[in-house]
């Protein structure tokens, strides 16, 4: 049985502000949720509609889920986490940063194509979703447990003090089949309404763009996961 106090901290971690204070989020399917438990991060709640699911799990019915839940439909596993242990920079010869990024699916989805590709931090500017909203998170399907998320209040500075070239995935860019990338890089992605800050683009590099080969009227625009996707594929092709 979920408590009175349980459901209302469970609905407060809905915003960001209770995420922050509490040190605690929510993670939602039975793929997520192992991937955390596994991971050894600290579990605050566990409620199932599945038996046995875990040792110390609550058992409780679909009705009792459905007014936990973060989502429209209730998944099967529910927990609340603690936050992990401080973050510290990891060095790679490939960086990617996000700047602005809102929509939480994008985020998860790029968290996890770095987790694809063996990249174990993901830098983010203060204007970027919450790696840790329950959107993220559930997209993410447990590569946050692996890839995490820097947040930085100065993003140009903390870019242009790794000292590797900056690229842009940029409408106006070079096509991404003609380019060549250095051997340490760092490519930022922006918001695909406003693209990245002013800030960001006067320490960019190398601008990139990902070639339309539609001839007239097409689509106006590829979402930023997807891009992310082809990026990342042709970073690595070859290495």
């Amino acid at each position: 049985m979920v408590s009175n106090n349980q459901r209302k901290q469970i609905l407060q971690l809905k915003q960001k502000k209770y995420r922050l204070s509490s040190g605690y989020f929510v993670a939602e399917g039975e793929k997520v949720v192992e991937e955390i438990l596994s991971a050894s991060w600290e579990c605050v709640f566990l409620f199932s509609t599945v038996p046995n699911f875990f040792p110390k799990t609550v058992l409780v019915n679909t009705a009792e889920m459905i007014k936990i839940t973060h989502f429209k439909s209730p998944s099967p596993v529910l927990g609340v986490f603690k936050f992990p242990d401080a973050i510290f920079p990891i060095i790679s010869n490939i960086t990617i940063a996000v700047d602005g990024v809102s929509d939480p699916g994008n985020l998860g989805t790029l968290i996890r194509l770095c987790d694809w590709f063996g990249l174990s931090e993901l830098i983010c500017s203060s204007s970027t979703v919450d790696c840790f909203n329950s959107k993220v998170v559930q997209a993410s399907m447990g590569s946050i447990v692996r890839v995490q998320c820097r947040y930085e209040k100065d993003l140009s500075t903390t870019l242009r003090d790794l000292k590797k070239p900056i690229y842009s995935a940029d409408f106006g860019g070079e096509s991404l089949y003609s380019s060549s990338f250095s051997e340490q890089a760092t490519i930022v992605f922006g918001s695909e309404s406003h693209g990245i800050s002013a800030e960001i683009d006067e320490i960019v590099n190398h601008k990139i763009s990902i070639p339309n080969f539609r001839k007239g009227r097409g689509a106006e625009s590829l979402n930023v996961a997807i891009a992310g996707a082809i990026f990342l594929s042709e970073i690595f092709r070859g290495r």
